[in-house]
């Protein structure tokens, strides 16, 4: 996977939001278990961008986030295809949150982190962490489309 480049002359140092590597995983109803993405993100004046792929293929993030509040919410593009709206938190352990496709209507979890995240004590993330906390989905996704999600700047 090639790099982003960073779209502005300041990244991000709160140590939550690293850009670089991240990796993670989303889960949906209609197809059970992880599927498993990687992504190369940069953070920065409340900005992310970056690409990643999973099994539906390459995609785009374009988004924001506020590092005093913890909230992230970005448009993941796959190329050529369809578009998902992201919301989530990042409380010093990655991001957890909810994912939305419009047509069809489905909506899932995801959790993401920084590769090689420590969480101290010699633990660090992995694919074997626990599903989504319940309070990390959200349960109406409607808010996704007035925080943000989908605005391009």
């Amino acid at each position: 996977m090639i790099p982003a480049s960073p779209e502005s002359t300041s990244v991000e140092t709160h140590e939550w939001y690293p850009s670089g590597p991240w990796t993670g995983y989303f889960v949906q109803p209609v197809l059970p278990g992880r599927h498993w993405m990687e992504l190369h993100l940069t953070f920065g004046q409340g900005t992310v961008r970056g690409e990643g792929r999973d099994w539906v293929g390459p995609f785009l993030v374009r988004g924001r986030y506020d590092s005093a509040e913890g909230k992230v919410w970005w448009t993941k593009s796959y190329l050529g295809k369809h578009d998902v709206a992201y919301m989530g938190y990042n409380e010093g352990k990655g991001i957890w949150g909810t994912w939305e496709l419009k047509d069809p209507p489905w909506k899932g979890g995801f959790h993401i982190w920084p590769e090689g995240m420590n969480l101290g004590e010699g633990r660090a993330l992995s694919r074997e962490q626990e599903e989504p906390e319940d309070r990390y989905v959200f349960e109406d996704v409607s808010q996704l489309s007035t925080v943000g999600v989908g605005v391009d700047e």
